[in-house]
């Protein structure tokens, strides 16, 4: 067994963390049946239920299942979270590997680019994204991974500027081996491990970008069940005071999803690169924290 992988195993952060997250995608794949109840049916009657053994976490003014909608809701974040930062780690390595290998017009481009990204407050970023379109699902994925893209394309030039100036990348080119090989066999391996943290850590910060959106009626659209519209629904004076597990729940899954993937995105940066936190490297490259001013 590797030392990585040693320490990951023996990391209490790893196991707590991979737990969470193993445990949210078993209810979100199996939703239909740990559900009980169906997310959409609506029973005025037993509106603003207390959680009770007949609705775990209760009802929702609509007389909604919470639990059923929460449940169904993991879908959306986790799905959102992952095709999230699929886009934003293929755009930002390619476009980092390219402005690392081979620097000058493109490396300023690229640059350039990435700083008009970052300049701009995320979440308002992505509010004027999303509204221009016509607010979905997949449009919500695709619009965070666009703008999580600046994040990730600066942590792969960083380490691509170190890499093509040692003696192997340099034998490789006096050996006459094309670009595509050396970024491909040489370059890309190399910076694999700060990747796989900053995209693991990216995870929980697209989850709460389309929570943030879903709350402000941009994100998924009802009746879809969504976390953030969950708690959009329940934020009114009468039901925080008398109905509060309508936002509690959604509130707290939520949390549980970012911390998940906060610890063991940790974990790994322990494992897999002691280095980066020496040299500083950002928790969550690969998106932008959204509360950044």
């Amino acid at each position: 067994m590797s030392r990585a992988t040693s320490q990951l195993f023996s990391d209490k952060r790893a196991w707590f963390g991979g737990g969470t997250i193993v445990l949210l995608i078993v209810l979100a794949i199996g939703a239909p049946l740990f559900a009980r109840h169906d997310p959409f049916g609506i029973d005025l009657i037993n509106s603003l239920q207390a959680p009770s053994a007949a609705h775990w976490f209760g009802t929702d003014i609509q007389g909604r299942d919470v639990w059923a909608r929460l449940v169904y809701g993991a879908r959306v974040s986790l799905s959102v979270g992952i095709f999230s930062q699929g886009i934003a780690l293929v755009l930002g390595v390619l476009l980092g590997l390219i402005a690392g290998y081979y620097a000058g017009w493109l490396d300023e481009l690229v640059m350039r680019l990435a700083d008009v990204t970052l300049a701009f407050p995320t979440l308002l970023l992505l509010i004027a994204l999303v509204a221009a379109l016509q607010p979905s699902l997949s449009i919500v994925f695709i619009t965070i991974g666009v703008v999580g893209w600046a994040g990730m394309a600066r942590l792969v030039r960083g380490q691509v500027l170190v890499v093509r100036e040692l003696e192997f990348v340099q034998a490789e080119k006096t050996l006459g081996a094309s670009d595509t090989r050396i970024l491909a066999k040489h370059i890309l391996p190399s910076v694999v491990a700060p990747v796989v943290i900053a995209a693991t850590l990216g995870v929980a910060g697209a989850i709460m970008a389309e929570s943030s959106l879903s709350f402000l009626g941009l994100g998924v659209q009802p009746p879809t069940p969504s976390w953030g519209s969950m708690i959009a629904s329940g934020r009114d004076l009468y039901q925080l005071r008398h109905a509060p597990w309508t936002s509690v729940f959604p509130g707290l899954a939520i949390g549980a999803a970012v911390l998940g993937f906060n610890l063991l995105g940790d974990a790994l940066r322990d494992a897999l690169d002691p280095r980066a936190v020496r040299a500083g490297v950002p928790r969550g490259a690969g998106l932008p924290d959204i509360s950044r001013p």
